[in-house]
């Protein structure tokens, strides 16, 4: 065989293991031995006792003819999704070493598929970040420069696959946690409509905003994932959408030929870095060869995204992580005097301070005589956001333009500026405060080598329409190819 296994995408390892032409055991023991080498920070924890006994029932699928249309194929899960298998933490001392009685929705749904679970990746606590510094267990380096974030929440994920750790990954988007990452490490990622993919066993930040997703390095790879993960869960989760699940692959491939992109000022405006821009420039010339056409649009009220996202968010929070208290489970104070004290202190030693800071602004928000200042005013402008996308979508099938302002920037860089880490959340949080799928699909190289990130925007549930317009840009480029030094 002349390609490694590392560097076969997900949808040529699913047909090499139905050809037989190496087992499920065999496949998950070369990417364990790789996740035990590495140095990145991007695994929290592996069990390989449980994965290779997940394999061994895989191969014996193939072998009966039974397998799943992605059996055997190894993944990792974001450890904000709970696994039995595997311990649980959301990047928390609060949820240090605990293990959840079941399985999220999204890791059975890709199970019942056939992929078999690597490991737990590195996030920022709770989710609550732009570059996986947050996480209470060490931030995750980016393997094309480990001096660098990977982005986050979902930094570990996407550093694992542009690593070649690991072929796909699960990753949760509240304000940009999938396509963020996911542009800075030169991998795809896409965030769904909201409600499209279960939220039951994931482990909660903003409840009207999180989504998970999945991350791969391909269009293709993201569409055979997402068909596994959707579909309604009314039984377990009250906002998962009534729509039977879909076959995502169904359209790839599809002519381009008079597909409207809308191209928001907005987003192209002054602080977008000019290698940012040139290289999102040339991702959208390659569309206009393809038969696409470029429509000017405005979304006017991008801007606001920011402040709305930082009050609505925070206020979810502080209610969602209000059941850490030390009581039923979640790490317990060692030393307090009375039930208050206990309370007080279990919740300050097990809490990171991106999550004190959110937590405690999102109380401030929801408190007597703030709510109707705040948080019901950033509602009703996040309605507005909504109807912004739905005037643009009548002129456009999609918008795109660019995922961050800059590239990945380096570790520690905005240690004591975390204003600066939510400012580059601007161009990823519109689409995610109107709940509208979004994605992020290499497009080049900015400053310092590092990768540059397209962001594509539809309509509610025109997620196969993004993963074309993706897929067809992975054919005519290869930056999805490209990986960094360190992957071989």
């Amino acid at each position: 065989m002349t390609t490694a296994l590392h560097d076969m995408t997900v949808a040529e390892l699913a047909a090499a293991l139905k050809a037989k032409q190496f087992s499920a055991v065999e496949c998950a023991q070369h990417f364990l031995a790789r996740a035990q080498a590495d140095h990145s920070g991007s695994f929290l924890a592996l069990n390989p006792e449980a994965t290779l006994t997940q394999a061994r029932a895989s191969d014996g699928r193939i072998a009966a003819g039974k397998a799943g249309p992605l059996e055997g194929v190894p993944l990792g899960h974001k450890d904000i999704f709970v696994t039995k298998d595997f311990p649980t933490t959301a990047g928390s001392k609060m949820l240090e070493g605990y293990r959840s009685p079941f399985d999220a929705t999204l890791v059975s749904r890709l199970a019942g598929a056939g992929m078999l679970t690597l490991g737990k990746l590195n996030c920022d606590e709770f989710a609550m970040g732009s570059g996986n510094e947050n996480s209470a267990y060490g931030p995750v380096k980016n393997p094309w420069d480990a001096a660098r974030v990977p982005g986050g929440s979902s930094g570990g994920s996407a550093a694992a696959i542009a690593a070649r750790l690991v072929p796909a990954a699960t990753g949760t988007d509240t304000g940009g946690s999938i396509r963020q990452p996911a542009s800075f490490c030169g991998i795809t990622g896409i965030k769904p409509t909201y409600g499209r993919a279960s939220r039951y066993g994931m482990i909660a930040y903003a409840s009207s905003l999180d989504q998970g997703g999945p991350m791969a390095r391909t269009a293709e790879d993201c569409a055979l994932l997402l068909s596994a993960m959707c579909g309604p869960d009314p039984d377990r989760d009250s906002t998962s959408l009534d729509l039977p699940a879909e076959d995502f692959t169904a359209c790839l491939g599809a002519d381009l030929k008079g597909l409207r992109i809308g191209i928001a000022q907005e987003f192209f405006g002054e602080g977008l870095a000019p290698d940012v821009r040139s290289a999102v420039d040339a991702a959208l010339a390659e569309l206009t060869k393809l038969g696409a056409v470029l429509v000017p649009i405005s979304l006017p009220r991008t801007e606001l995204s920011i402040p709305v996202y930082y009050i609505i968010a925070p206020a979810e929070a502080s209610s969602n992580l209000s059941r850490y208290d030390g009581v039923k489970f979640g790490h317990r104070a060692k030393d307090y005097t009375d039930l208050e004290s206990m309370y007080k202190k279990s919740r300050a030693e097990g809490f990171g301070s991106e999550v004190k800071r959110r937590i405690m602004t999102g109380t401030y928000v929801l408190s007597h005589g703030y709510y109707d200042a705040y948080y019901l005013q950033a509602q009703k402008i996040r309605r507005m956001i909504a109807q912004d996308f739905q005037q643009a979508f009548k002129q456009c099938d999609v918008i795109a333009g660019p995922v961050a302002p800059k590239v990945a920037w380096r570790l520690g860089e905005n240690a004591n500026d975390p204003v600066a880490d939510y400012l580059a959340d601007i161009f990823t949080l519109p689409a995610s405060l109107a709940g509208l799928p979004g994605m992020s699909v290499p497009a080049g190289f900015g400053a310092h080598g590092m990768p540059v990130g397209l962001q594509l925007i539809g309509n509610y549930f025109a997620e196969a329409r993004l993963l074309n317009v993706a897929h067809r840009l992975q054919q005519a480029t290869d930056f999805h190819l490209r990986k960094p030094e360190g992957g071989q």
